[in-house]
């Protein structure tokens, strides 16, 4: 067992980009992971480590053992879990990418929930909203909401998402209610600057009708936009996983019921092979069972609590 724990302590310093955050990872000491390095290189007989003040890189000879290195350790823990698989236990470490989000609010208690299950399931969990490289970057699987890009990799449907236009009771008293798509216009408007199009879409029977909604107030965090919504400072464009919990307490109004807004969906994609990994397995199951079919944050809107526009 040291020379696969010597040799996942020299994949990680590289993956990492140092010595510091592989022994974050690992667990252990960066002393530990200097010793166990050092053995590596004696045991080869040469270096494969280059360290300088911007970073550690690996030589020639160690990039040709990363690449091996990362491959070995892959086989390994595919065997590992496939022989713990007939326990009953999923072992292994899961990297996951989440949206920031919907990934701190509503996967981040079901990974918990899993780590307590599995005592022996690592989770090495990036929440942003960028769009990660799964193969390139080695990711398991990554959680994605809106249009899949890559035709390549392999969806599993978890939910759809409704988005709403919302504001405040006390925005709604001091500048009136929006009754078409084309008065948000003279509305501020908070705008989500996290995607390349910002306009705001809506559904009038089977036409599509765009507005480029305004205001003074951006970002690219939804938690921001919805902050900023509950204090009355704009109308915003959010998924109802934000923004289900506020309407529910009466603190955000649903606008605009005549038009909703086109649905979209949340995925798992993971990279292509038959082969499905126990622990992505367990991921997409328990992320059907916990939001599949209408997820508890869409209550607020099955209630039928959209404000009408008056008659």
């Amino acid at each position: 067992m040291s020379e696969i724990d010597d040799l996942r302590c020299f994949v990680e310093v590289l993956r990492s980009g140092g010595f510091n955050r592989a022994a974050g990872r690992l667990g252990i000491s960066k002393s530990m992971i200097s010793r166990r390095i050092a053995r590596l290189e004696a045991g080869l007989g040469a270096r494969l480590l280059s360290r300088t003040t911007r970073g550690v890189s690996p030589t020639d000879a160690g990039s040709e053992f990363w690449t091996r290195a990362e491959r070995i350790l892959s086989d390994y823990d595919e065997a590992r879990e496939v022989v713990a698989q007939r326990g009953g236990e999923i072992v292994g470490r899961l990297r996951l990418a989440a949206p920031l989000a919907f990934g701190v609010r509503h996967v981040a208690p079901i990974l918990a929930e899993m780590s307590a299950r599995h005592p022996g399931l690592e989770l090495d969990v990036s929440f942003s909203d960028r769009t990660v490289d799964l193969i390139g970057e080695r990711f398991d699987a990554a959680i994605r909401i809106g249009i899949l890009q890559d035709a390549s990799l392999v969806a599993r449907r978890i939910a759809p998402v409704h988005s709403v236009v919302v504001a405040s009771p006390a925005y709604l008293d001091r500048h009136g209610l929006p009754l078409v798509p084309d008065d948000l216009l003279a509305h501020q408007c908070l705008e989500y600057t996290g995607r390349l199009i910002s306009d705001w879409r809506f559904l009038e029977g089977k036409r599509s009708h765009t507005v480029r909604a305004a205001g003074r107030l951006r970002s690219d965090s939804g938690e921001a936009l919805l902050q900023w919504a509950i204090e009355g400072l704009g109308i915003a464009h959010l998924p109802s996983f934000l923004a289900g919990e506020a309407i529910e307490a009466g603190k955000l109004v649903p606008l605009l019921a005549n038009y909703p807004v086109p649905e979209s969906a949340i995925h798992v994609v993971r990279p292509p092979g038959t082969y499905v990994p126990g622990k992505v397995r367990l991921l997409i199951d328990i992320l059907v069972e916990r939001l599949g079919g209408v997820p508890f944050w869409d209550r607020c809107l099955m209630r039928g609590v959209e404000t009408e526009a008056p008659r």
